[in-house]
C-alpha cells in the first residue's frame, strides 16, 4: 500500500541564515522519507546547503492532451511556460533542479523542464514548503499566478507520488481560492527503475468536467553537477509570492 504524507512539523534542524536544512520534500514526508528507493531519496533530498544541481536527460515516450476542448487553455498555458498544445511521441527532455533560498527565506526547488517538440517548450515551476499551510506548494509558470498546494506520498515502488490539492490564482496583487471543479487535477508519479537502472516519469493533468488535459511518460538519466549560486537565468522561477 502506498504510504501516505506525514506531517514535516517535527522540529527541522536548521542551517544557514536559519532554513532548515532538510529538504522540502523530507519535511513533508517526515519518517516516510525513508521509504523512499535511495536514488529517488538523493533526488529529492538535496538543498541549497549542498550546492548541487540536478539535471535529467532523456525522453519522453508521448506528450498528449485532451484535444480540441482544451486547446486554448492550453495555448495560454504556453504563453506563461505550463501546459503547452503539441502532442508528439519519442521526446528529448530536460529537466533541471536547482535548491536556493528565495527573497522571502524560504527553501526553494526549481522545476526547468524542457520538451523539444521539435520547436523547444517550456514547462517552469518552484516549489517551497510552507509552514502556514503545512505542506509543500508548487507555483507554476514563471509569473506564478497559480499557487497549488501538494500532497505527496511513498509509492509501492519506492517512488515520489505527487497529488495537487487546493488552488490559488493570483490577479491584481490578490489570491483568490480556484474552484476545484475549474480546476487541474495533477497526479505525478516519479520513481527509479532497478532493472532499466534509469527514472521513470507519468504526469497525468485531468479536469473533473472535460477529462484529460495534459499528459507525459518517459524515462531520464540524472546528472549532479555543482552549483554554488542558481545561474541569474534561472532566477525567473524564483517565488514571487509568499505564503
Amino acid at each position: 500500500m502506498e504510504q501516505r504524507r506525514r506531517s514535516g512539523r517535527e522540529g527541522p534542524r536548521r542551517g544557514r541564515g536559519g532554513v532548515s536544512d532538510r529538504s522540502i520534500y523530507e519535511r513533508a514526508l517526515g519518517e516516510g522519507f525513508q521509504d523512499l528507493h535511495p536514488k529517488i531519496q538523493r533526488r529529492f533530498g538535496f538543498d541549497s546547503d549542498d550546492d548541487v544541481a540536478a539535471v535529467g536527460r532523456g525522453e519522453m515516450r508521448y506528450v498528449r492532451n485532451g484535444g480540441l476542448v482544451v486547446y486554448p487553455f492550453l495555448l495560454v498555458g504556453a504563453t506563461h511556460n505550463t501546459m503547452f498544445p503539441e502532442e508528439n511521441t519519442a521526446v528529448p527532455f530536460e529537466v533541471r533542479n536547482y535548491a536556493y533560498v528565495d527573497a522571502y527565506g524560504r527553501e526553494t526547488v526549481s522545476w526547468l523542464r524542457r520538451f523539444r517538440m521539435p520547436r523547444e517548450r517550456r514547462f517552469d515551476a518552484a516549489m517551497i514548503y510552507s509552514e502556514d499551510r503545512d505542506c509543500i506548494v508548487d507555483y507554476l509558470g514563471t509569473r506564478h499566478h497559480l499557487a497549488v498546494d501538494i500532497d505527496l506520498s511513498v509509492s509501492d515502488e519506492g517512488g515520489v507520488h505527487i497529488r495537487s490539492g487546493d488552488q490559488r490564482l493570483y490577479a491584481f496583487g490578490r489570491g483568490v481560492d480556484f474552484p476545484m471543479f475549474l480546476s487541474a487535477r495533477a497526479d505525478v508519479h516519479e520513481w527509479y527503475d532497478e532493472d532499466a537502472e534509469t527514472f521513470r516519469i507519468h504526469v497525468d493533468v485531468r479536469n473533473d468536467v472535460v477529462g484529460l488535459i495534459f499528459e507525459y511518460e518517459g524515462s531520464f538519466d540524472v546528472e549532479w553537477v555543482d552549483c554554488d549560486t542558481v545561474p541569474e537565468k534561472h532566477r525567473s522561477v524564483s517565488p514571487t509570492r509568499g505564503e
